[in-house]
């Protein structure tokens, strides 16, 4: 049963969502006619309360959609599509330690919070101060967060890894930075995270995707990946079903790295094919490495493997 002060879902017969906070005699004044707050406690989770019109409207328990969906906005928005995906790969759970840069208005810190469980921990970092109080008041309106520390600093200056009010000497378990310039901070990054470790980065552009590519390149980082996640809604009717008129389509480009020493001995078993050699002899060239004896030798090298 909801109680004051929980936060709820009302829901018209159209199927519009409205977030609601129940508080005592502050009754929601709809064209449809007022719903009291006392009506709203008095019925389960998925019941239903009349309007003073005699209007039904259901009350259910907010998901985690509504929640990041619901919360107020001055950046950029980051949708719940991506969310999940870049929460899969970065292994948030209980017990694990994540980082994220910048909190924005707190909707991925949300997400974070939610799936990192009572044992697991949130760093969250924002330089800019409307942004960092905006996300916490977001997070707490939320009601979760009680596994999240936010920080109000710039990440040019790391991420607290020796601070014993941050990481403590305790090196984070991932990292997700949605910065616009992810790059000027891999060297942080891997003074904050142990080995193995996954990195998420969000951007909007597509050239700041190859810049950020290049500068993976000439770090311990391997097993990079680039994508972009479309979601195609259908109508569903069963004898008419066909996809929507409208998708949610391309919102940002999604890159997914590790932080991996590199091994002279692992490279050395690796086969390379025609389009893997090419490739190969266009990457030592972007990183001055393209003498003509290194690139002899290491194709002849995956023949013999070969």
């Amino acid at each position: 049963m909801p109680q004051y002060g929980d936060l709820v879902c009302i829901v018209s017969v159209k199927g519009r969502r409205k977030m609601h906070r129940i508080i005592e005699k502050e009754d929601w004044h709809t064209q449809h006619g007022t719903v009291r707050m006392e009506d709203i406690i008095q019925v389960p989770y998925g019941g239903e309360v009349k309007s003073s019109l005699g209007v039904p409207f259901r009350v259910e328990r907010p998901q985690l959609f509504d929640l990041i969906m619901g919360i107020k906005r001055q950046t950029q928005i980051m949708y719940p599509k991506d969310m999940g995906y870049i929460c899969m790969k970065l292994g948030v759970g209980n017990g694990r330690t994540i980082l994220e840069a910048g909190s924005g208005s707190g909707g991925f810190t949300i997400a974070l919070s939610w799936f990192s469980g009572e044992k697991g921990r949130v760093h969250s970092f924002e330089a800019r101060e409307e942004f960092h109080k905006l996300a916490k008041k977001n997070v707490a309106w939320a009601g979760v967060g009680e596994n999240v520390t936010f920080h109000h600093r710039d990440i040019e200056n790391g991420f607290g890894i020796d601070d014993p009010e941050i990481l403590n000497g305790q090196k984070a378990d991932a990292l997700f930075l949605d910065v616009r310039t992810p790059w000027d901070y891999l060297d942080h990054a891997l003074k904050a995270l142990v080995p193995g470790a996954p990195i998420a980065f969000l951007l909007p552009c597509i050239d700041q995707v190859s810049t950020l590519l290049l500068a993976l390149e000439k770090g311990p980082f391997e097993s990079t990946e680039v994508t972009e996640i479309l979601v195609r809604p259908w109508k569903a009717v069963p004898d008419r079903l066909r996809p929507a008129d409208r998708m949610c389509a391309h919102t940002c480009f999604l890159v997914f790295t590790k932080h991996q020493e590199k091994s002279p001995e692992w490279d050395s078993f690796i086969t390379l094919g025609t389009r893997e050699r090419k490739q190969h002899v266009a990457k030592m060239k972007r990183l001055g490495l393209d003498t003509e004896e290194n690139t002899e030798n290491n194709i002849e090298q995956n023949e013999d493997i070969a």
